[in-house]
């Protein structure tokens, strides 16, 4: 795909869906990481490696994959002062990723935006995790701001200080499109066909629903790396998507 094509749904040619989904290797060493890779094949395209991956050596796996031509999306969800997110930022784009997280403060998406400069990564500013219920919000001290308020608020914010992409709940990307425009992407983790089981996740969409309500990019973990046949199970999402943006 290239950065000159809109990442709305209604822009990216079907061709391109297996670059749509984001396998999120989800595990807890690099050996096991190659494992699914390899029986995924070229099914899967696309590898996020968050926190558990990326602390036992997930940066090594993501040099890998770059250097075989594969997507990377690093979940590291950035977020500190100011400075310490920049130079984060820079030493990442160095690696030759696709996707970077930040959550969606002001001055750390602001800084993360200065940090990327002269490069091809883009930033994801993440709104409110996809684990979080109101009564969540309410605990942690948003009261009486919703989900869907909290989220709709950091899109704006997100799209005026140019951050790349909004991380969100499938559940809110209809509304989140409608604040960001046709240009940005939009990747909703929490994604789970029909039938599987939800997890830990409070706000799941199945993977063709996402993609009808403006999802750029699904994030599938569990669903996949989990399954009997990896290679498999990603086809079918795949095919899914395929089948909504048809």
């Amino acid at each position: 795909m290239s950065d000159a094509m809109p990442l709305s749904s209604d822009s990216i040619p079907v061709g391109d869906v297996r670059d749509r989904l984001i396998i999120g290797l989800d595990v807890p060493s690099p050996d096991e990481a190659r494992a699914i890779v390899k029986r995924i094949g070229d099914a899967g395209t696309f590898y996020k490696i968050g926190y558990q991956l990326a602390y036992a050596g997930g940066f090594e796996i993501a040099r890998e994959l770059i250097a075989e031509g594969k997507k990377v999306f690093m979940d590291l969800k950035l977020h500190d002062i100011g400075n310490t997110v920049e130079e984060g930022v820079r030493s990442v784009a160095k690696l030759g990723a696709t996707f970077l997280t930040v959550h969606a403060y002001p001055q750390t998406m602001s800084a993360a935006v200065a940090g990327k400069a002269g490069s091809n990564l883009k930033i994801l500013a993440v709104t409110v995790l996809t684990s979080y219920s109101d009564q969540d919000l309410v605990e942690a001290g948003y009261a009486p701001v919703s989900t869907d308020e909290l989220v709709a608020k950091r899109a704006g914010q997100a799209r005026d200080l140019g951050i790349d992409g909004i991380v969100c709940a499938a559940t809110e990307a209809a509304k989140v499109r409608a604040i960001v425009g046709p240009n940005l992407a939009i990747v909703t983790p929490g994604i789970r066909p029909a039938g599987s089981s939800a997890d830990d996740q409070k706000r799941i969409v199945t993977p063709g629903d996402a993609i009808r309500a403006g999802a750029s990019h699904l994030v599938v973990a569990r669903p996949i790396v989990k399954a009997a046949d990896p290679r498999a199970a990603a086809q079918a999402i795949v095919k899914e998507m395929a089948a909504a943006l048809a």
